[in-house]
């Protein structure tokens, strides 16, 4: 659809069962599916004004601002703000704006947990389509996780969390209290929401909606705590069991909400989906994206297209391989660890991208997979050119989606002092092993950030960077970069929720070998062919194959591990590398030949 077809904001005013008037704005897609996005405290409608244009030439877009806020009426009665209230005001809503229609509904905080007191009426499953939420639990969910977990202190975790959750309300006990805390709100609840939004969850201002009239409706709507939060604690209903699908955008650094309350959501809800993300409270501003895909990606499966990967992993309950409905893109495939790894993945369910220089190589690789059932996709692929690899990101996004691990494998070797190798040669080393690591995080991170729903890296790197040669130095110099790049890119995208594992390989059983570079003094070049023989007879008698380093990524990707050495001599160098860095100095001025 173009542009011409989306209608902008209109208002209009609906009437709730008690009276009490309920300004609504409509836009978007008139004859889209309709989506009605609600807010919570201390927001109005505009809390979506950065997720309404991701979804408007897909939906018709209903929003409106709750009772006490913005062009909606308050009430005087603490009574009318209890969630019956809340539910109330949006059965009136959908009444007025899509009469007999079943709409889809995305809400946060008090509006998401007044949707679910609506989703507890006989009606819910003729008028809700789906029900996407962040931030706001069911109140009756919530209470059976407290109690029931306070009532079983020989459960020592499931207590502990139970009593971190009641911590965490305690700021709603407070905010239940009248005249004190509507003054310290109207003092204080700028300054403190600019802190939290802009400092701790690194928010752009330019991503934070709020209405002019914030303090105003925030201290009108306060009501909602003296309403709903001793209520909350000492009563609930046992049957709150729910038909509706349902889809849980859970924000993994809420202050408010702990992540764990949602967790037995799934003995109340059958047909449920949960997606973790790392954010704090308000996902509508950090994660628009995030939250645009899951509606539209629910709703298209609903509606009869397959479902995503996303939601596929999303999906709770659904039985899977420990790799399940995952993409996994690998680098230097072709052989050696590269094809170990991609097999592996392949085996534990997920699907591959990979991709290698060596054409034969990377079609067998993907040829074994789907032999074996699995699924891959093969790719010709040179690391060192950075626009290559950047055309290469894009078209694996867009025809297969964000990867959710990338392993940055490809690699050459080289055996030289730096004063006996070629200064082209010297380039061409760093060129592939850093800058095919530096080509891949470039092109496949900042996607995987884009896309909010974590992920993890694997730069694989040697021994080699901690255990300096003078016989291997452009090989070191590259592997020491790649280690240090990946510690500073590790930091960079934590805050996404993106793991990062450098991995550190000793003497491994590849063909690297014999396809490594030489670049003897001249007068020792025809040494060459013996001491290569006799590197690769070490080699071989090692007898440490590339499928245990493959196996050491998998599960550094699974434990999160930052530094993981492969083979007992990585470690061993790696120790001594931290603790008598001396001996690796002196260990270095051994000769190539």
């Amino acid at each position: 659809m173009t542009e011409a077809h989306i209608v902008e904001s209109s208002r209009r005013t609906v009437v709730s069962a008690d009276g009490t008037r309920i300004a609504v704005y409509e836009e978007g897609d008139p004859s889209g599916p309709v989506l009605v996005l609600v807010h919570g405290w201390p927001d109005s409608h505009v809390v979506w004004d950065g997720v309404v244009p991701l979804l408007a030439d897909r939906f018709r877009i209903i929003r409106y601002d709750n009772r006490g806020v913005g062009g909606s009426a308050v009430p005087k009665d603490v009574s009318a703000f209890a969630m019956a209230r809340f539910a109330d005001d949006f059965a009136a809503v959908i009444d007025a704006v899509a009469p007999g229609e079943r709409v889809h509904v995305l809400a946060h905080d008090w509006g998401s947990t007044g949707i679910w007191e609506y989703l507890a009426r006989p009606e819910a499953t003729d008028r809700i389509a789906s029900f996407t939420s962040t931030s706001g639990p069911s109140s009756d969910h919530l209470n059976r996780f407290v109690m029931t977990g306070l009532a079983t202190p020989y459960r020592p975790v499931r207590f502990a969390r139970s009593a971190a959750t009641m911590g965490r309300l305690a700021y709603m006990g407070v905010f239940a209290l009248p005249v004190l805390p509507p003054l310290l709100v109207r003092l204080t609840l700028r300054r403190t929401l600019t802190r939290m939004l802009e400092r701790r969850d690194d928010i752009p201002a330019d991503r934070i909606h709020h209405s002019p009239d914030q303090i105003t409706d925030a201290v009108n709507s306060m009501k909602v705590y003296r309403a709903n939060f001793a209520k909350s604690l000492t009563s609930a209903r046992t049957d709150h069991h729910v038909d509706v699908p349902v889809q849980m955008i859970v924000n993994t650094r809420d202050p408010f909400v702990g992540h764990h309350v949602y967790d037995e959501v799934r003995n109340w809800v059958p047909r449920l989906w949960r997606r973790d993300i790392r954010a704090g409270h308000w996902s509508p501003f950090s994660h628009p994206r995030v939250l645009a895909d899951a509606v539209t990606e629910l709703v298209d499966h609903l509606e009869g297209k397959p479902a995503s990967r996303t939601l596929l992993r999303a999906q709770v309950g659904r039985p899977r391989e420990r790799f399940g409905d995952t993409l996994v893109s690998v680098t230097g495939a072709g052989s050696g660890i590269g094809r170990e790894t991609a097999l592996l993945f392949a085996r534990l369910g997920a699907e591959v991208v990979v991709s290698d220089l060596d054409e034969a190589g990377v079609e067998k690789t993907a040829a074994d997979i789907a032999e074996r059932g699995g699924t891959a996709h093969s790719y010709v692929l040179d690391v060192s050119d950075a626009q290559a690899v950047e055309e290469f990101a894009e078209m694996v996004c867009r025809e297969h989606g964000v990867p959710d691990v990338v392993v940055n494998n490809a690699g050459i070797g080289q055996a030289g002092s730096f004063l006996d190798t070629p200064a082209e040669e010297w380039d061409r080393v760093l060129d592939v092993n850093l800058g095919g690591v530096v080509n891949g995080c470039r092109s496949f991170a900042g996607r995987m950030v884009d896309r909010g729903l974590g992920g993890h890296v694997v730069n694989v790197s040697s021994m080699a960077a901690y255990s300096p040669l003078q016989a291997m130095n452009a090989y070191c110099t590259s592997k020491a970069a790649v280690y240090m790049f990946s510690d500073c890119l590790r930091a960079e995208l934590d805050a996404a929720g993106i793991g990062l594992t450098t991995i550190c390989p000793g003497v491994i059983n590849t063909n690297i070998i014999h396809t490594t570079r030489w670049n003897p003094p001249e007068h020792k070049a025809g040494a060459v062919a013996a001491r290569r023989k006799q590197v690769a007879t070490g080699f071989n008698a090692r007898s440490y194959g590339p499928e245990r380093v493959a196996k050491a990524i998998v599960e550094s990707v699974v434990k999160n591990k930052a530094i993981r050495p492969v083979a007992p001599e990585a470690y061993l160098l790696y120790g001594t590398s931290r603790v008598a860095p001396q001996i690796m100095r002196s260990a270095a001025r051994q000769k190539l030949i």
